[in-house]
């Protein structure tokens, strides 16, 4: 079968970027890259925080991580912080990584639930060195000569600015021969016979053909919605927020390795600090709360002035139906959207990405691949639209018709499948690839009020006070090791401090 020859990815940003910059780095000239985009639309640019994924996706291009701090503006994450999600006033860390240490054949979290039970555990939080170093303002990098210490096993990620990552994978993928048109699609040609698309045309008449098209043109889906005609899968009977409002402040002394969302009447806020301001934002429903009101709530909760106006999303929860036809891919949001709390979107893009150099057609375009591709996609979409679902499901919160809401509203058979296990016996268990692991599950499921009824009848194997040293030992250790590890801010000035930020060039003009 014959070979591709020409990709022509549609849109810039985060998802256009990253696309040409990973084919730029692993196709090696194989195939002729153009990447459209119009200075004169605008990315939706409020995604600055990620998970540890994100680590592999730079080492994949070679990017040397403190050179890409510095150009991001970015600072390390080791989880997220959510406040009065439970009820108002409580508080609970997601940390990346492990929890303790595994005892026997159980997982550290059985142990603390029996020795809960009898009062001789101390909050959950102090078992996982992410979570307690995040508390603590602490951070560093794992040690490779200490793998069988808390110290060898951090998990981190990154807080960044998205419109900076942006432009230093355009910049990268430029150098290794990917060719940029500046200009809007106003035509997408399809073949009347196969369905195919064959050729876009930019505003100033310019006519590109392509094998292969990745739509990353955003909420619009220009290519997979508009042209194809491919249509969205509604989620907001579960996710029932459908707007946001963002604004950056200036930065802030609480220079937190660590994401934070707080939980509003009909919603939630975001915090994430970089190096040279903090992003800020407000997910709500606008069934419960009108924008005024929304962006009221997030300027009074700023903890230093606000840089700019702020900027408002509209959003529809859910997915496309097919992220995959014929010869065009959906990368990004115009394959789908779930809203940022737990930093999901850059990774998704990411996966996207990969998912696609792993399943690279030939010009046959077979469909057992794009089935294949499109039966991955929809099964990473839906565990994590489960986890972010149990974040609003397992709640003590009535106070507002929001809260009453979801609170009470259906899940689907995949989460209360996983929070009935859970809830019984304190069991969970990863499915094929989905992305958030066990102890992602367990530390937010314990955060939100979901304590099992009795932990695994196997820890009773162990006697009592046999595990009592264990838990105290495993707190000891790790309380060791955070104090071992220097302030956070005290890390990224030693380590990838950024230059101050001069005033950003258009992408048009680096080249």
């Amino acid at each position: 079968m014959a070979q591709l020859k020409r990709i022509l990815i549609a849109g810039g940003g985060s998802a256009g970027w990253m696309t040409a910059a990973m084919f730029a780095r692993l196709f090696k000239g194989l195939y002729e890259i153009v990447l459209v985009e119009s200075d004169a639309i605008g990315t939706v640019g409020v995604g600055e925080a990620t998970i540890p994924a994100i680590k592999k996706f730079n080492e994949l291009l070679g990017l040397d991580e403190d050179d890409f701090l510095r150009r991001t503006q970015g600072s390390f994450k080791l989880g997220i912080q959510f406040n009065d999600w439970l009820r108002p006033g409580s508080s609970y860390v997601h940390g990346f990584g492990v929890i303790g240490r595994d005892l026997e054949w159980l997982r550290c979290h059985h142990y603390w639930l029996k020795m809960r039970a009898e009062g001789r555990a101390g909050d959950f939080d102090r078992y996982s060195i992410n979570t307690w170093a995040a508390l603590a303002n602490r951070f560093m990098r794992p040690r490779a000569d200490m793998p069988d210490s808390p110290i060898g096993q951090i998990a981190y990620a990154f807080h960044f600015d998205a419109g900076l990552y942006a432009a230093l994978l355009a910049d990268y993928a430029q150098a290794r021969g990917v060719v940029r048109r500046e200009g809007r699609i106003v035509d997408v040609a399809v073949d009347g016979d196969s369905g195919f698309l064959s050729a876009v045309t930019l505003d100033d008449g310019e006519v590109l053909a392509a094998d292969l098209f990745i739509d990353c043109s955003g909420f619009r889906g220009l290519l997979i919605g508009q042209a194809l005609g491919i249509g969205y899968e509604d989620w907001s009977h579960w996710l029932p927020c459908d707007r946001a409002v963002a604004v950056p402040s200036e930065r802030s002394d609480d220079f937190t390795p660590y994401t934070r969302s707080t939980a509003r009447p009909a919603g939630w806020q975001w915090r994430i600090p970089l190096q040279h301001r903090t992003g800020n934002g407000h997910v709500y429903a606008s069934r419960h709360m009108d924008d005024a009101e929304a962006e009221t709530i997030l300027l009074r909760h700023l903890d230093a002035a606000p840089v700019g106006e702020p900027r408002r999303l509209i959003f529809t929860p859910g997915r496309r139906r097919a992220a995959w036809v014929r010869n065009c891919v959906a990368v990004g949001l115009s394959a789908g959207f779930l809203e940022p709390l737990e930093s999901t979107g850059l990774h998704l893009i990411q996966s996207a990405i990969l998912r696609l150099v792993r399943l690279m057609p030939d010009a046959g375009f077979d469909p057992a691949t794009i089935a294949e591709y499109n039966r991955q996609t929809d099964f990473e979409m839906e565990r994590i639209r489960d986890f972010v679902i149990l974040h609003y499901k397992a709640t003590e919160r009535g106070d507002t018709p929001f809260w009453r809401h979801v609170r009470d509203m259906d899940v689907p058979d995949t989460l209360a499948r996983k929070i009935a296990l859970f809830a019984a016996n304190g069991r969970i268990f990863r499915e094929d690839d989905e992305l958030f692991a066990e102890e992602s599950w367990i530390q937010v499921l314990i955060g939100q009020g979901v304590v099992p009824r009795a932990p695994d009848p196997l820890v009773d194997v162990t006697p009592p006070d046999e595990i009592a040293r264990y838990l105290s030992d495993v707190e000891a250790v790790i309380a060791k090791c955070v104090a071992l590890m220097p302030n956070h801010a005290a890390f990224v000035a030693r380590s990838c401090a950024a230059p101050p930020l001069t005033p950003p060039v258009p992408v048009a003009a680096r080249r």
